[in-house]
Formats: structure tokens, C-alpha cells, sequence
């Protein structure tokens, strides 16, 4: 089913990445961790649809995305940083991603955080993050979408790596095998992976490995 809302609000998170509150409609309901399919209510973009997923909390009386932007071809995302309030988006269904199961470790590259703020979110209103660990790999110390708050929740478990940037202050080890044998205290927990297609199939490969099952998802080009 197919439902035309408006744009609330926009802004900035990072340097290409923007938060777009948008109308939530009767009845709308969604769990932490899954996505839908969007597209711009304009006759040329109508028919092209990308994956999105919810950022905000399931009983919030809007819908929330965190979008990294792409300026380098003319997509959805590209088009999608062009858009201003009062301008209609096209919502479609909601549809699982990840789906958290326990305790674990998330691990995440780039925008791949986005399946894990609602999810981390919920945890944290519910007291119940403690357990949880997040391993979230970038180019730059600004790239890291929403650092403040992912540190404000999760405190030394929120564990930042930067591939690209001398001078940061974060870890600068890349995350792979010899990475997660020193991090990881219990390969029987969960482990949530989401990122760019390279990084999730290596990392998965890793884990099984290693003997822990991963729920994994690309969500980024």
C-alpha cells in the first residue's frame, strides 16, 4: 500500500547526512530495525524506490529517516538532499531488516548504523543496553553519523574505528579477524552486521568462522 506524506523537517547530522521527519499516517506501525521503500511524489522520480529505514521511536506521532546523501550521480539520495519541507514523499509498508534477538555485538560500516538507532534507541529508553556492544567503522571521525548520542548511550561500549584520518582519536585498526578475536569476549552471543556488501560478506565469512552466527544486512552501495 502506497500513502503520499509530507516533509516536516529536515536537518543536518554529519556532513552528508541528513534526519527527514516525515507525516506518519493512522494506523502506521513498525519495529525497531525494519525499512521501507520510499519515493519522491514527483512524476520523474515516482517510480524509483530505495530502502530507508525507521530511526525514530515506534510510538513517536512522525516517521524519522537518517539518509546519507550521494552527490556523485543523480539518484534517489542525490535528489532526496535537494528536497524541502512541505515537499511529498511516497511511503510503502514496512518490511523486516534486522530484527534484534538478544544481547550481542553490532557492527557497522558507513550508513549500515541506521538499521541499529531504533534498535539501540528502544534499548536504551528500556534500560536494557547494557549488554550490547557497537563496533562502527569510517572514513573520518565526521562521518560518524549521530557519535554524540551513540556515545551518550552505550558510554566505552560504543567503540568507534576510522579507516581514513591520521590524526583521529578513534581506533584506526581495520575490523576483521585479528580485530574481533581481540574485541569479542563471547562468540555465543548475537551478532548484528550491516554495512557495504564487501564488508558484510567478509565480516560474516569471519564470524562463522569464529563459530558465531550473524544476522547480516548491505544497506549501503
Amino acid at each position: 500500500m502506497e500513502q503520499i506524506v509530507r516533509i516536516l523537517d529536515i536537518h543536518n547530522v554529519t556532513h552528508n547526512v541528513k534526519q527527514f521527519i516525515i507525516e506518519k499516517p493512522d494506523d502506521f506501525t513498525f519495529t525497531p530495525g525494519q525499512a521501507t521503500e520510499i519515493s519522491i511524489n514527483q512524476p520523474e522520480w515516482a517510480d524509483k524506490r530505495n530502502p530507508f529505514t525507521f530511526t525514530n521511536f515506534t510510538d513517536d506521532h512522525f516517521l524519522q529517516f537518517t539518509i546519507k546523501i550521494y552527490t556523485d550521480h543523480e539518484g534517489v539520495t542525490n535528489h532526496l538532499g535537494e528536497l524541502n519541507v512541505c515537499d511529498e514523499l511516497i511511503l510503502r509498508e514496512p518490511w523486516g531488516t534486522i530484527e534484534y534477538k538478544g544481547p550481542g555485538y553490532f557492527i557497522a560500516g558507513g550508513a549500515g548504523i541506521t538499521p541499529f538507532i531504533a534498535i539501540l534507541r528502544q534499548l536504551n529508553r528500556e534500560g536494557v543496553l547494557a549488554d550490547n556492544k557497537l563496533f562502527f567503522s569510517n572514513k573520518t571521525d565526521e562521518d560518524i553519523i549521530l557519535a554524540d548520542e551513540l556515545k551518550s548511550m552505550l558510554g566505552e561500549n560504543a567503540h568507534f574505528v576510522i579507516s581514513n584520518q591520521k590524526d583521529s582519536v578513534h581506533d584506526q585498526r581495520r575490523i576483521n579477524e585479528e580485530f574481533l578475536k581481540a574485541e569479542v569476549k563471547d562468540f555465543s552471543k548475537h551478532f548484528y552486521v550491516c554495512g557495504p556488501d564487501a564488508m558484510v560478506a567478509e565480516l560474516t565469512e569471519i564470524l562463522t568462522k569464529l563459530g558465531a552466527n550473524a544476522d547480516a544486512v548491505v544497506f549501503e552501495r
